[in-house]
């Protein structure tokens, strides 16, 4: 859902905002009073079948969905949380998208559940977080397809528009192929002898999913000939850096759909990315495993000169290591606490893997491109240890109720075999974390006199630790007291009784038995799954 792994430290977050329902009657008790005419006339409207609309949206329920799903070939429909930060958000972007599709000639229709209230639909449809968008065609009740498009109003529009249509726009003849391939910055064209083909199959697929890009797709013998090509290809036309890459398609093993789709995003960028607005969906969109930033400042000319050499090293690690440049007195200003950079740092590098935000520098920070190249492949080969950030400690951080760590005190605290130590790891935008530090407060203050029980807090946007990576805010963390480096994730309700009732068990609730992992030692660096530390919205 959605902003950018390599500067997850400005992603949105979210608001855990519980509804509070109440009611007023006029019963002896003070409880509400029904006629059994006024049940009656609930139940009638909760059992229609009526497909009524909010802001141009679909209101749907286990009642209607069907009848929505007949009378609507392609439907997308938006699974949601009333107390949902994230689709709070989504909803005026869902209803503009709504809007614009219901003004256009697609035969496409958005509509939402409230996956809350209706239980049924959401263990049908095995919804887990919030939002949760899918798209439903010819009444295909069994295999909708997951959205993966942005979540805006123009991304929502787009990815619809291609599924709606045909992904690829048919090329008759070279007049027609050269007017589409020039209307565009990037264009990509598949030739194909025979358009009904496995190939050509596998390429439309591929169309479908890459909204950003617009697809031709041509099987005249001329064009072949006009474009110097002798067998199936795929052909991306760009005007700039090499202005056009080719992908043959082997004839053994065909096209493969995630590999073309890989090639397409890495091949549509840059060599050497600017990062800025505009930009940062397709940098983080490329998904490509590892970036190379060079931070300067654009508007010194002595800066600006270094770009030449950074662009020399680029090449060689094109789709394994996107190169990228942030100008620290513009649009990645807002970035640099992530690296623990100042303005006053730049001209600097770092390198950053993107599954689990490890960053390295340089011993010394060296601009050749025969330097950063060599830099790169020493990290790339795991000769470069991680860079680890740690604030200092702030002078009262052992006599507070709630304790706070920084890197540098993390492991004397969270493994001391002694304690029983549960942390907050925390983002200071972060909405969640900022709606239950109340709840954390309290629950500090209720043990602050425990000999063996720790509350314990970490800004993890200003704090690293090597073998622990935090992919979620806020990420609730129990280390028991004991050998062996235990470590329990907190995943239940986040108050002050369920966090206690947590404690006085041990670690565990008998309702949902967290899972417990052993922490990984010092001597090895353990992989994360996520590097992106944005808020969870999860069921």
């Amino acid at each position: 859902m959605r902003g950018s792994a390599v500067l997850c430290v400005l992603l949105l977050s979210l608001a855990w905002l519980g509804p509070a329902w109440g009611a007023e009657g006029g019963g002896e008790d003070g409880e509400a009073v029904v006629t059994e005419e006024e049940e009656e006339d609930e139940e009638d409207e909760v059992l229609s079948d009526d497909l009524e609309e909010e802001d141009g949206v679909l209101v749907l329920h286990e009642h209607n969905f069907a009848r929505a799903l007949r009378e609507h070939r392609l439907l997308l429909v938006e699974f949601y949380a009333p107390w949902c930060g994230h689709c709070r958000r989504l909803a005026p972007e869902f209803a503009h998208a709504a809007a614009v599709l219901r003004n256009g000639s697609e035969a496409v229709r958005l509509g939402k559940v409230d996956a809350v209230a209706q239980v049924a639909l959401s263990a049908e449809f095995h919804i887990e977080a919030f939002p949760t968008l899918k798209f439903f065609r010819d009444g295909n009740r069994t295999h909708p397809t997951a959205y993966s498009g942005r979540m805006d109003a123009e991304g929502i529009v787009r990815w619809v528009q291609r599924r709606a249509g045909p992904s690829a726009t048919l090329l008759h003849d070279a007049d027609t192929a050269a007017a589409f391939v020039s209307a565009q910055d990037i264009a990509v064209v598949g030739f194909f002898k025979d358009l009904r083909g496995e190939a050509a199959r596998a390429f439309y697929e591929v169309a479908a999913e890459v909204v950003d890009v617009v697809f031709g797709v041509a099987e005249a013998e001329e064009l072949f000939e006009v474009y110097g090509l002798l067998a199936d290809t795929v052909c991306l036309f760009k005007k700039f850096d090499e202005g056009r890459t080719d992908f043959p398609v082997d004839p053994e093993r065909g096209l493969d759909v995630a590999e073309l789709t890989q090639l397409i995003r890495v091949h549509s960028l840059q060599l050497v990315m600017d990062f800025s607005n505009e930009t940062s969906s397709q940098i983080f969109g490329a998904k490509i495993p590892h970036h190379m930033l060079l931070f300067l400042n654009t508007s010194v000319a002595e800066q600006q000169a270094l770009r030449d050499e950074f662009r020399a090293a680029a090449g060689t690690f094109r789709g394994e290591v996107l190169f990228v440049v942030v100008d620290v007195d513009g649009y990645g200003a807002s970035v640099l606490p992530f690296f623990g950079l100042k303005p006053s740092d730049a001209p600097t590098l770092r390198f950053i893997k993107m599954e689990n935000n490890r960053k390295y520098r340089m011993e010394a920070d060296a601009f050749s491109a025969t330097a950063v190249s060599s830099f790169v492949r020493a990290v790339l080969d795991g000769k470069v240890k991680p860079q680890l950030l740690s604030a200092e400690p702030p002078e009262d951080w052992n006599t507070r109720p709630v304790k706070v760590l920084v890197g540098k005190t993390f492991e004397q605290v969270a493994f001391d075999e002694t304690k029983n130590v549960f942390v907050k790891f925390y983002a200071p935008w972060c909405t969640h974390c900022q709606e239950m530090a109340a709840a954390w407060e309290e629950l500090g203050e209720r043990y602050k006199d425990h000999e063996d029980i720790v509350i314990a807090e970490m800004d993890a946007t200003a704090n690293e630790l090597e073998n622990i990576t935090i992919s979620g805010y806020p990420t609730l963390h129990y280390f028991p007291a004991g050998p062996g480096r235990k470590m329990v994730e907190y995943r239940s309700s986040r108050d002050v009784e369920t966090f206690s009732k947590f404690l006085e068990n041990g670690g565990k609730l008998p309702e949902e038995p967290p899972t417990v992992s052993k922490a990984p030692g010092n001597s090895t660096e353990t992989p994360s799954p996520s590097g992106t530390a944005e808020a969870r919205e999860e069921l």
